[in-house]
């Protein structure tokens, strides 16, 4: 990886920020690639799951956002509360209890932005009509990361049954197919 898990979730988590921002109101009910789940369920699902790694890190409890939240509020303070954990040598570096694998919070924030944020960037996108290009760099990480895990993250409410892929394709058409995604 040649960017820092800072500056890497520092881009992933801006992309998704500027999603939000620029939903249009009358598409957050629109339905998204994940079965069941609205355009706003996918925004309040990473927000939750954000909120989630910084309690695992303060030992706090943490709720997912309520219908009728500021969804762009939650997500600036959450993405802002752990960018800002990461650039704290010591709070990145803490491992986080065996809910979290008993990775430090720094790996567990590299393995959430790359396999949650990420892709659900591209739900979101797909959901509202807008731009569906991802991280580069990031959807390589997350092909390499989450390739040897196929057989564990086909568990129910993770990924879908892998979609073959057209030869030729890009390595984001790539990753989405095998995460279940019909691009």
């Amino acid at each position: 990886m040649g960017s820092s898990v800072t500056d890497l979730y520092a881009r992933i988590a801006s992309h998704f920020g500027d999603l939000i921002g620029a939903c249009p109101p009358d598409r957050w009910e629109r339905p998204s690639p994940c079965a069941g789940w609205s355009a706003w369920d996918v925004a309040a699902h990473v927000i939750s799951n954000h909120r989630r790694a910084l309690a695992g890190l303060e030992g706090t409890r943490f709720s997912a956002p309520a219908r009728g939240e500021d969804l762009l509020r939650a997500w600036n303070a959450a993405s802002t509360a752990v960018g800002a954990a990461l650039c704290d040598p010591v709070r990145a570096r803490a491992v986080l209890g065996e809910e979290f694998g008993s990775l430090s919070f720094e790996e567990f924030v590299k393995r959430m932005a790359c396999a949650d944020t990420l892709i659900h960037t591209w739900d979101l996108a797909r959901a509202t009509g807008q731009d569906e290009a991802l991280d580069a760099e990031a959807v390589a990480l997350a092909t390499v990361m989450l390739l040897p895990e196929d057989a564990d993250i086909r568990s129910p409410r993770a990924f879908g049954a892998k979609i073959a892929s057209v030869a030729g394709a890009d390595a984001q058409t790539g990753l989405l197919n095998f995460l279940g995604r019909r691009v």
